[in-house]
């Protein structure tokens, strides 16, 4: 069996308790570090005094626990809509100034689904956009990841390779890719191996298959289903999220891959679904340890 010396993470906000009591909750089922939201409310850079953040380095100090990454994900097609680039770009640089301040260099994101075709608008805003992300993110020494599954692994890294610097890299979720491509995360992680800086690990079942557009939306789409998005988690029509081990992440062939890249980063825990999470997180946490 493959054995494993990756750091073991924990989303935050999957405990929906708050941050306080999430990190809290993340020490008693075993973790080694987090991934916090920080988009809004308390976490908002903008909300965050000098004196919070202080006090939250001090909370994660006393855990004995480390930042695995922050997520600065802005929602509203990512970055497909070029006017309302300007703002979203100024935020995201705003979250990647707190993760250095709190002690990691990953931010991660959707940034809309990556059109086929590299010569549409929409490829245009997403490039521009990612370009200078790109740069900035570089210049702290750190990356924001856009998140693996509204497009296929390939058709990523044709995107990241326009780029002029890694700054925009990958953060890896294996579920997304078997929910909604049909990926394989295995040879995803070969496909994106040169940008892959975080991943997630979570897990589900592909029901339906269907275009992404219907799950993830997209600018100017209308979705199939009467101007509605395809509902999410567990009874959604196209897929499933399930507890880590129930889905179709084919995990020893997946861990293997991340291990055969040399990629010594966090398995980032993220349960979107469920009635008792951090049950879930708890029993995700001692899969995981299985394969070390």
């Amino acid at each position: 069996m493959i054995k494993l010396s990756n750091p073991i993470g924990v989303i935050v906000d999957s405990f929906r308790v708050g941050v306080s009591e999430g990190l809290r909750k993340a020490r008693e089922v075993g973790a080694d570090g987090v991934q916090i939201y920080a988009v809004s409310g308390e976490m908002d850079p903008a909300n965050l005094s000098a004196a919070r953040r202080k006090e939250l380095r001090d909370e994660l100090d006393s855990h004995g626990l480390r930042i695995s990454a922050l997520v600065g994900d802005l929602a509203g097609h990512g970055f497909q809509d070029k006017k309302e680039n300007p703002w979203k770009v100024e935020k995201s640089k705003r979250i990647l100034d707190l993760a250095v301040e709190l002690g990691t260099n990953v931010v991660t994101t959707h940034i809309g689904i990556v059109p086929e075709d590299p010569g549409s608008e929409v490829y245009a805003s997403m490039q521009a956009a990612c370009e200078e992300l790109s740069r900035y993110a570089s210049s702290l020494n750190a990356f924001f990841a856009i998140e693996t599954g509204p497009e296929t692994s390939a058709r990523l890294k044709s995107f990241l390779d326009t780029l002029s610097t890694n700054g925009v890299s990958v953060n890896f979720d294996p579920a997304n890719m078997v929910m909604v491509t049909g990926d394989d995360p295995a040879q995803g992680v070969h496909t994106l191996r040169d940008y892959i800086v975080h991943t997630h690990a979570k897990d589900g079942i592909r029901l339906r298959e269907t275009d992404p557009r219907n799950i993830y939306g997209a600018l100017g789409y209308e979705p199939m289903d009467h101007g509605k998005l395809a509902e999410e988690g567990e009874s959604g029509l196209y897929y499933r999220e399930v507890p880590l081990g129930e889905g179709s992440v084919d995990w020893p062939a997946y861990l293997q891959a991340l291990s055969d890249i040399g990629y010594k980063g966090y398995l980032t825990i993220e349960r979107e679904v469920g009635d008792n999470p951090a049950a879930d997180i708890a029993k995700a946490v001692q899969f995981l340890r299985q394969f070390k």
